[in-house]
């Protein structure tokens, strides 16, 4: 190349533009909350990131006309929600790049919450934290799921699932099993519609419920129950 001219990469505008979006604390507040995979209200984000009403509808503003969040109303409500799993994916292996530790809980309840995360949560529509590598794990060991060449059901796995009757629809371009980095474990966990089924069923059938207002999900002792006879988990892992 000839010294003096320079190249100018196609994608760097748009890049720019995804990083400066996500790049305020607000904003990042509001998705890290919004991975739960349900939608809230502008007022319920105002008061999780300490700000003004008004203040977070210009933020929302900014997140929607960017792709990364798509909003509803309902009545005089008006309702925010991840754009769609490929955002939450984005937002968790960035916040997996964070190092251990820089973060530290301002109070003895922020501590308990951190540590409910930690042991098990959503991230997005899928089972994370201790509780997401636990099923992952489990899974592999059974040959259900491989992680050889990426994320990938065995014909084992599917039978599995049909015996489960958790079904696996396929209704759009969704990968069937993906591979998530997992932001307090550093390792991958489950997530595509695999992830997905698996997570909506162990909520429909008790094996988990949410607890406070975060994403944070805990195992009943039911769930203790299920995934130890199926999944061969021990109840203590869950803990």
């Amino acid at each position: 190349m000839l010294r003096g001219m320079t190249t100018r990469e196609p994608q760097a505008p748009g890049l720019a533009r995804l990083a400066g979006l996500i790049a305020d604390e607000t904003r990042a507040a509001c998705l890290l909350a919004l991975i739960d995979g349900r939608a809230w209200t502008a007022g319920e984000l105002a008061r999780h990131a300490g700000v003004a009403p008004s203040t977070l509808s210009e933020h929302l503003g900014k997140l929607v006309a960017g792709g990364l969040l798509a909003e509803e109303r309902q009545g005089r409500h008006r309702y925010v929600r991840l754009a769609d799993a490929r955002v939450a994916q984005l937002v968790e292996e960035l916040t997996a790049h964070l190092a251990p530790g820089t973060e530290r809980p301002r109070s003895l309840r922020e501590s308990g919450a951190g540590s409910a995360m930690a042991r098990g949560r959503t991230c997005y529509d899928h089972l994370a934290g201790r509780l997401g590598i636990a099923v992952t794990d489990a899974l592999t060991g059974l040959q259900l799921l491989r992680q050889d060449a990426g994320f990938a059901l065995t014909d084992g796995g599917l039978a599995w699932f049909d015996e489960q009757g958790i079904p696996l629809v396929r209704t759009s371009r969704r990968p069937l099993a993906r591979a998530c980095l997992d932001w307090t474990e550093r390792r991958p966990h489950l997530a595509g519609l695999v992830g997905a089924a698996l997570c909506r069923h162990a909520l429909d059938a008790g094996w988990c419920v949410r607890i406070g207002s975060a994403r944070a999900v805990k195992v009943t002792d039911k769930g203790e129950r299920a995934f130890a006879e199926l999944l061969g988990i021990e109840p203590e892992t869950l803990r």
